[in-house]
């Protein structure tokens, strides 16, 4: 049996990640279960939890011996989650609320191989400058923040938000890639 990557995500930005990092030879198998936000938690907690039900899922269709990464980012404002926009309109509101403010982007990491699992979390803090509302129309426009977590894309059209960033970059587009690295040097890998 060869032993394949596998990450359980259908996020473009991720696969360009794990190829930046030098894994080239990796399937996209994505979760399509029912996300569930589990009370009670921390951030860390909760992102670690979600990442490791995304590899658990997929990793009911792979191969035992295959290498399952999976990751669930999610912002922090004021202690609170904000997830991806519903609409246009929730995005307008999440971009208003984050302009001009600090917030806490959460990774968390699951790595899945032969029953053995590992998580970890990280923690990045993005400040962004005032937004005006030509300018959060203007890139609700262009479609970008749909699919992103607190309705923006650090890698896209959306840093021109970004005033500061303090942690690790990748984190804020969905894959930290240092703590990626540690915990794939502990199931024996080395990228």
């Amino acid at each position: 049996m060869t032993m394949a990557f596998v990450l359980a995500s259908g996020s473009p930005r991720r696969s360009e990640l794990l190829t930046m990092i030098g894994i080239n030879d990796f399937i996209t198998i994505p979760d399509t279960a029912e996300e569930e936000t589990p009370d009670g938690l921390s951030p860390e907690q909760t992102v670690c939890k979600i990442a490791l039900q995304k590899a658990l899922n997929v990793s009911r269709l792979c191969s035992p011996v295959d290498t399952i990464i999976a990751a669930d980012t999610l912002v922090y404002l004021d202690g609170r989650p904000l997830g991806k926009p519903k609409d246009e309109s929730d995005a307008a509101i999440m971009l208003r609320t984050l302009s001009g403010r600090r917030h806490i982007v959460y990774t968390g990491v699951a790595l899945h191989k032969s029953g053995e699992s590992i998580t970890g979390a990280e923690k990045t803090e993005v400040c962004f400058r005032e937004l005006t509302e030509t300018e959060i129309m203007t890139y609700i426009g262009t479609g970008e923040p749909m699919d992103k977590a607190g309705a923006y894309g650090a890698q896209g059209r959306g840093a021109v938000f970004i005033e500061r960033i303090e942690g690790d970059f990748f984190n804020v587009m969905g894959l930290p890639l240092c703590r990626l690295s540690v915990m794939l040097r502990s199931f024996g890998f080395f990228v």
